[in-house]
């Protein structure tokens, strides 16, 4: 995979002759959602009717997928609708969506085995500290090789990157269930009815200001500075991890579920207004 920029942009009112954002585009980006959504949940209410009357276990797979990616998927419509500097680029979102997740649960299952057999008192602080450096992986070459980084770009591919991660793990975590409860489907959906929903406060939210203080780090001018926003995400995201596999108090759960929401929106809505102040040209993945 190799990046090379594009053109001058032609037209537009805005500097630089990028054309205006388009709201239209948002409301479509976010009605995909809403579509992803309701679609998703007929689709896996179908699915579960026809296995549970047929006792076909071969429609498992299709259950857990849609079970697992429903949400994820919904999420990163709404961040890729937000910012118009990165339309264009869904190829690029797909890949790093799809090897996001490969790659980061991969790599994470195996540091999270050796590291827990020789150091097992490391415990959650460890499994946060992997998969958090973990789903970087992809978006990182990414930032490395790419010619143009922009905030907008870098919430979408750490959405994006994240939402695969949190779909392949979910999908395991259904799997799991199912073995553990010698095959009590109802076991299963309540694994991903609570996976999928609390998807958008775990491995999407957290991925997704990481990756942006990363590509942060190209638009500060003073390097340092961003350097140390982006350690500070690492952090705060590593932290909230921990936080939410280390302890059952609900309490904290919900603070965890609050900040990591809060957080990313507010992430996508200050892409949104960015992407009318400072546009940029996007890059092509060739």
């Amino acid at each position: 995979m190799s990046f090379s920029s594009p053109g001058p942009y032609s037209g537009g009112p805005y500097s630089g002759g990028v054309s205006s954002p388009s709201g239209a585009s948002r409301r479509r980006g976010v009605g995909w959602g809403l579509v992803t959504l309701v679609v998703g949940v007929i689709a896996y209410s179908v699915v579960m009717r026809v296995m549970v009357r047929t006792d076909n276990l071969n429609l498992f797979p299709t259950l857990l997928l849609i079970g697992a990616v429903t949400v994820p998927l919904a999420v990163l419509f709404v961040a890729y609708a937000a910012d118009q500097r990165v339309h264009g680029h869904e190829g690029l979102v797909a890949l790093t969506a799809v090897f996001g997740g490969i790659v980061g649960t991969t790599t994470a299952g195996s540091l999270e085995f050796d590291v827990l057999h020789r150091m097992p008192w490391l415990g959650m602080l460890a499994v946060a500290v992997i998969e958090e450096t973990a789903k970087l992986i992809v978006p990182g070459v990414i930032y490395l090789w790419g010619r143009r980084r922009t905030a907008g770009m870098g919430v979408v591919l750490g959405v994006a990157s994240g939402a695969g991660f949190a779909v392949l793990e979910t999908m395991g975590y259904g799997l799991n269930a199912l073995i553990a409860t010698h095959g009590n489907v109802d076991a299963v959906s309540a694994t991903l009815l609570l996976r999928g929903l609390l998807s958008p406060a775990g491995h999407v939210a957290w991925t997704g200001f990481t990756v942006w203080a990363l590509w942060r780090c190209a638009d500060t001018p003073k390097p340092s500075n961003g350097r140390r926003v982006f350690a500070w995400a690492w952090v705060t995201a590593v932290i909230l991890h921990a936080v939410w596999d280390g302890t059952s108090l609900w309490i904290l759960h919900v603070g965890v579920v609050f900040i990591s929401v809060l957080g990313l929106l507010s992430l996508i809505v200050w892409s949104r207004s960015t992407s009318r102040q400072q546009p940029t040209s996007p890059w092509e993945v060739v």
